[in-house]
């Protein structure tokens, strides 16, 4: 696929980077033939975009699924106005400026267009049935193989500077980072949820992300089984795979991971949204679209932003403390009206 050419000159200067930095990745990975495990990660590992799907657009209202059942496009943070990690994807904003360093200026040159800059999702290096990511959402799109060769990595979050960025060819450093913390890639896929909320090896994709090209499957929360959510991405005409999900009782949800206001948070958005008394993806998305909506409503927890920021982070404990969604089918069928057997 012909990139442009600030996409170009993004993963040039990336992979100039990481050819100079491999010549020294041997001997931090003790001997071993950083080509051929490059080889043997970028043949197995996938990159997953992790989104959540009900999450409205603040350009023009719709859903991630609305917008991706016109289209099957994936679009950025600079495009949408919306993320699930920082809201800074805009002249002068933190993303901006990270990305000047990371891509050698390259998207800043004149007359670059929002939808040229990259694509964020992460490596799964290990087959995570939640993704490699799920701290940006309970989906997650898992991309074919090839869509790797114009995809640039770093080890760790790229807001936090990282040191070692690697390409598809030029991937050593990245390895030597992973050996140093302890990561093995050299496992057989668990196939199994990663709950990785940090220590990921974020991607950056260069160039459009079409789902009907590039997406393997997109792999959804079992919340979302029987949905108007669901029925839009299936309209895509991608295969929909479904990973075990993430439910939670509100007295499960631990007070001392991402503060003590989780607990009553928890407590009303099951009072509003899960008949069945558990928190699932698909009941925290109904509630971010009450605070965008109707902020107000929520006050008793602080402004509307900081509300939103609050569900996001009850979705970081949901995705690391729930248990598997073993009820999902029985709440499709009901939203059909069929029994669960039928």
């Amino acid at each position: 696929m012909r990139l442009t050419p600030a996409q170009s000159a993004a993963l040039a200067h990336v992979r100039t980077l990481a050819r100079s930095a491999d010549r020294q990745a041997t001997g931090r990975l003790g001997g071993v033939d950083a080509q051929a495990l490059t080889s043997h990660v970028m043949d197995r590992a996938r990159i997953s975009l992790n989104f959540h799907p009900d999450r409205p657009r603040p350009t023009d209202g719709r859903t991630v699924a609305e917008a991706l059942a016109v289209d099957a496009v994936y679009r950025s943070q600079y495009e949408t106005g919306l993320s699930n990690g920082g809201r800074t994807a805009f002249p002068g904003g933190a993303r901006d400026e990270w990305e000047r360093d990371l891509f050698g200026g390259a998207y800043h040159a004149d007359g670059v267009r929002p939808e040229e800059r990259a694509k964020y999702g992460a490596l799964n290096l290990h087959g995570h049935a939640d993704g490699a990511a799920p701290r940006f959402g309970s989906c997650h799109v898992r991309l074919r193989p090839e869509v790797n060769r114009r995809a640039t990595f770093c080890h760790g979050d790229s807001h936090l500077g990282p040191k070692d960025v690697g390409t598809a060819d030029a991937f050593g450093c990245v390895l030597a980072a992973l050996a140093e913390d302890g990561t093995d890639v050299l496992g057989v896929p668990s196939g199994v949820h990663g709950r990785v909320l940090d220590g990921y090896v974020e991607a950056q994709v260069h160039g459009p992300v079409v789902l009907t090209r590039d997406a393997e499957a997109l792999v959804l929360d079992p919340s979302f089984r029987g949905t108007a959510t669901a029925r839009l991405l299936a309209s895509t005409g991608v295969p929909i795979e479904w990973h075990a999900g993430f439910v939670l009782a509100p007295h499960e949800v631990d007070a001392a991971f991402r503060g003590p206001v989780m607990v009553p948070l928890a407590a009303r958005v099951v009072r509003a949204y899960a008949a069945d008394g558990l928190l699932s993806a698909e009941t925290l998305g109904r509630a971010a679209a009450s605070v965008a909506r109707e902020p107000q409503a929520w006050a008793e927890f602080g402004s509307g932003e900081e509300v939103l920021q609050y569900v996001k982070q009850l979705w970081h404990v949901l995705a690391r403390f729930g248990r598997a969604d073993e009820r999902a089918e029985a709440r499709a069928a009901d939203r059909a009206g069929v029994s669960p057997s039928g």
